[in-house]
């Protein structure tokens, strides 16, 4: 089995992927069928194409998210022509890490390039009790959030589901979280809290989530698993059904006024339509409430009075309230509240019932607490797509 290192504890420039023994995927190489973006019928009808029995799909399962292999060659159990035939192929790609920041706080935020030369972030949070992994959906994002930096980066295109995976399989190569286990696991929980809307890349997101956590590999509960979206009523009943993960509502305003300039997809899908989705969440119970995500602009949404409208709005769904200090980025125009209207905002929320903690900032020194996250990658041209996976 592949042995990995952790993290190194400062910012660090990413080793060669040819010193890692990580196989990239190869532009050149369209023909061959990238693992990490299929579930188990995807590699079960793989199998049955190469005249291999259904207990070699397991198998080559199991080693790639059980234990993490990237190389056919170390799948000790085939034999050495069903190894160099799977490898002819097939691939087992992850995205290629070109920067590694480590904040002051144990944050970890990756840059990661695809094989078209675009990038995504993804951060890695700490914490006594748990270890939780933002990922991202989109390179760029499709929506405008004012107070969102990924939002000033237009969307370039979807992330494809082994790009989605390649994330986790990435965070747990660092970690050295193979072979994966339960026990004394550090990375327990996943956020779909990255860049971009996951409920506008639906269909590769609700796959690499079920991929995840299928029983037979990394194995982690739909309870362990946040997906947040702004809005995107169709989707949200759809992602119950379908995936049961808990929710969260990137909500920020308490008024179709203000949320239509805060968050501009409300003009499509307004408040009225978007409450009456989540109460109809399919998981939805006082042990799976919906997390409301509010960020705090002092001045903008922080008053007492919008502490008292959020309540009202709310009421009757089983929920949580997380309130976010906002996070300053260049050229954002917007201001954190300060404390003490941050803790009399909590104060009245908490009075009405409901849990309203206090998003303490993770990651704000490397850009990478919430609502900071953002890439260069921009819509290339075939030359210079050409240049950089060259």
């Amino acid at each position: 089995m592949s042995k990995v290192s952790p993290a190194p504890p400062d910012d660090a420039e990413a080793p060669d992927d040819a010193e890692k023994g990580i196989a990239v995927s190869d532009p050149a190489s369209p023909a061959l069928l990238d693992l990490t973006g299929c579930d188990a019928d995807d590699l079960n009808q793989a199998m049955t194409a190469l005249g291999l029995p259904g207990f070699r799909a397991k198998q080559v399962w199991r080693w790639v998210w059980r234990h993490g292999l990237t190389r056919f060659d170390d799948m000790t159990d085939l034999a050495k022509p069903v190894r160099e035939r799977l490898a002819g192929q097939m691939m087992i790609t992850r995205p290629t890490i070109t920067s590694r920041q480590k904040s002051t706080d144990g944050t970890i935020k990756w840059l990661l390039r695809f094989a078209d030369g675009n990038e995504a972030e993804a951060v890695y949070i700490p914490e006594d009790d748990r270890g939780t992994l933002c990922v991202s959906s989109q390179v760029g994002c499709t929506l405008t959030c004012t107070f969102c930096h990924t939002g000033t980066q237009r969307l370039v295109r979807n992330l494809t589901t082994a790009e989605i995976t390649g994330q986790v399989l990435i965070a747990m190569d660092e970690l050295g979280e193979w072979p994966a286990t339960h026990d004394g696991r550090r990375l327990t929980n996943i956020v779909m809290m990255g860049m971009g809307e996951p409920l506008f890349n639906y269909d590769n997101v609700a796959k690499a989530l079920k991929i995840i956590m299928s029983g037979e590999g990394i194995g982690l509960s739909k309870r362990r698993i946040t997906l947040s979206t702004s809005g995107i009523v169709p989707e949200i009943i759809r992602c119950g059904d379908e995936l049961g993960v808990n929710l969260a509502i990137s909500l920020h305003a308490t008024n179709d006024a203000l949320r239509d300039v805060l968050v501009p997809i409300n003009r499509k899908y307004p408040l009225k339509t978007l409450i009456n989705a989540c109460n109809n969440y399919p998981v939805l119970s006082n042990a799976r409430r919906i997390t409301w995500e509010y960020v705090m602009l002092n001045g903008i949404n922080d008053s007492d009075d919008e502490a008292r409208a959020l309540v009202k709005l709310i009421k009757g769904i089983p929920s949580k309230i997380n309130l976010i200090p906002f996070n300053p980025w260049p050229g954002s125009g917007y201001e954190r509240s300060s404390d003490d209207r941050i803790d009399r905002f909590a104060a009245i929320v908490m009075k009405a019932g409901y849990a309203s903690p206090i998003r303490t900032p993770r990651g704000e020194d490397i850009l990478a607490a919430c609502g900071q996250l953002k890439t260069t990658s921009e819509r290339l041209r075939k030359s210079q797509v050409k240049a950089i996976t060259a």
